[in-house]
């Protein structure tokens, strides 16, 4: 580590102007943050330089900022790093020359005069005021926003004209800015990269489905929608965005607070260039817009990175009839709820449409699908599209079964109820029966599946049932039952509970 002589030293100031700086790179994630790096131009001289650099974000976390010599050959330390945001505005003088008096330019009709005012109380408010843990922000009292200016010996409240402020201090800044005391062990001209977090930027993905009249094919397209929320314009930045369950810890005194950022992305690949492109990184996906792109402050744009058609699925009901209030029950001990007889009995009437869809190549698809909202639309007679339903998944990698609830079936019911319910407290096991009944007023056949929930006991095995039935794990169980139009179908169980 070299030394710095502070009481021999030359010190140089340089202003990195930003149009001097080269394209930005952003990655951004979905959970309202990003990471931004870009090159800039740094002219040293050997010895202690101070440098400002004002084209940041306004939310830049001051402690992720990192400022270096990317080949590594440049001698170059960090002796100070500040960051002001706190940019020049009619307010912010109006609080700096708080006790001042200054004039006020009044203009009545054709005639412009100027008249003195003291500065009791500025008004000035920070957009927010910031404390190092972010859950502690706060807002100043609203009762202290209006100026308070004394003129003639008289208070008003309120600005007696525009103000006219003395010229600005060498200490005042415009936008943002970073400042270094940089001791760069030889002179010249340094490409430094340099890197930061910033919250205010993040992403999402939407799809839209679009069903025919009849038939289980749907043509997909897919968005990436990008919000800058920043307080900075990136010009033609490239663009990554990083998918998968990244940590990131929030400060404060309980350090095992954190976010997931829980996204994902995926290629296009029908016709022309590709609009994103995706490679596996870490144990996560890092997708890249292939264009540079311009992300104007509070802009939301959007990225089509997926159209296919004719991708084949499956449209089938399902019916999950047992309703169980959650707030009912807590606290209870598990085994009083074993022995609970109306636990799990209150009724569920709708039958769920879902959609199924395979992501595999074979199906036009094949990548990872990032979590995101689907809509799903239908063709009428007449050809419109209508609203069919919507829901959210959740990541989908390649090779998956994607499933989506879409709404509820107009024309199925169905009723649950319990049937019988024995405890042996002796032997330790318990007996319940349930009846399910399941009508279509369809016209044409419809299979509907009954999805039951062993949720009593782990140890759970059915005794009885009239009709076969598929367990999908230790602790549910499937009936899919064909029904015909007009028909009432009856489905009953058993289930034997011991501990």
């Amino acid at each position: 580590m070299r030394q710095t002589l502070w009481g021999v030293v030359c010190l140089s100031a340089v202003a990195v102007q930003a149009g001097w700086a080269a394209d930005p790179s952003v990655t951004i994630y979905n959970q309202n943050f990003a990471v931004v790096r870009q090159t800039i131009p740094l002219t040293l001289e050997k010895g202690v330089n101070k440098v400002s650099f004002n084209d940041t974000t306004t939310l830049l976390e001051p402690d992720s900022v990192m400022l270096r010599d990317p080949s590594g050959k440049w001698a170059l330390q960090i002796l100070e790093q500040s960051f002001r945001n706190d940019p020049v505005s009619q307010e912010l003088l109006l609080s700096i020359n708080e006790g001042q008096t200054i004039p006020f330019l009044q203009t009545i009709g054709q005639n412009q005069t100027t008249v003195d005012g003291k500065i009791v109380r500025s008004g000035y408010i920070p957009q927010i005021i910031r404390a190092r843990n972010p859950q502690q922000q706060y807002y100043p009292q609203l009762t202290n926003a209006q100026p308070v200016i004394e003129v003639d010996g008289k208070i008003r409240f309120g600005l007696p004209g525009q103000p006219l402020f003395p010229s600005l201090g060498d200490g005042t800044i415009l936008k943002p800015t970073l400042s270094w005391v940089l001791d760069s062990a030889a002179a010249g001209t340094l490409e430094a990269e340099l890197g930061y977090v910033t919250s205010g930027m993040s992403w999402e993905s939407s799809y839209n489905l679009v069903a025919p009249q009849s038939g289980d094919t749907v043509d997909i397209v897919g968005w990436v929608t990008i919000e800058n929320m920043s307080g900075k314009v990136f010009e033609n930045a490239h663009i990554k965005l990083m998918a998968g369950n990244v940590s990131k810890i929030q400060p404060g005194p309980d350090m095992n607070r954190y976010v997931m950022a829980d996204t994902g992305g995926f290629a296009g690949r029908y016709g022309g260039e590709q609009a994103v492109t995706q490679k596996a990184f870490d144990e996560y996906h890092l997708y890249t817009i292939a264009r540079p792109a311009t992300l104007r402050d509070r802009e939301t744009k959007q990225v089509e990175f997926v159209r296919a058609n004719g991708v084949k699925s499956e449209r089938f009901y399902v019916y999950d009839g047992a309703k169980i209030d959650v707030n009912q029950y807590r606290g209870w001990n598990p085994q009083n709820l074993l022995q609970q007889q109306d636990y799990g009995t209150q009724m569920n009437t709708q039958v769920w449409t879902m959609r199924e869809l395979k992501n595999t190549k074979d199906n036009g698809l094949g990548m990872p699908l990032p979590a995101g909202r689907t809509r799903f639309y239908q063709r009428d007679d007449d050809g419109q599209l209508e609203f069919t339903g919507e829901n959210v998944i959740a990541h989908t990698p390649s090779d998956e079964t994607l499933r989506v609830y879409t709404g509820d079936a107009f024309d199925l019911v169905g009723e649950r109820r319990q049937t019988s319910f024995k405890v042996e407290n002796q032997q330790r096991w318990v007996d319940e029966s349930f009846e399910i009944k399941l009508r279509n007023r369809k016209k044409e056949d419809t299979e509907i599946r009954i999805v039951e929930h062993l949720y009593r006991w782990s140890t759970a095995e059915v005794k009885e049932s009239s009709d076969p039935y598929n367990k999908m794990d230790s602790q549910t169980i499937e009936f899919r039952v064909p029904v015909k139009p007009g028909e009432e179908k009856v489905v009953t169980y058993t289930v034997h509970y011991s501990w």
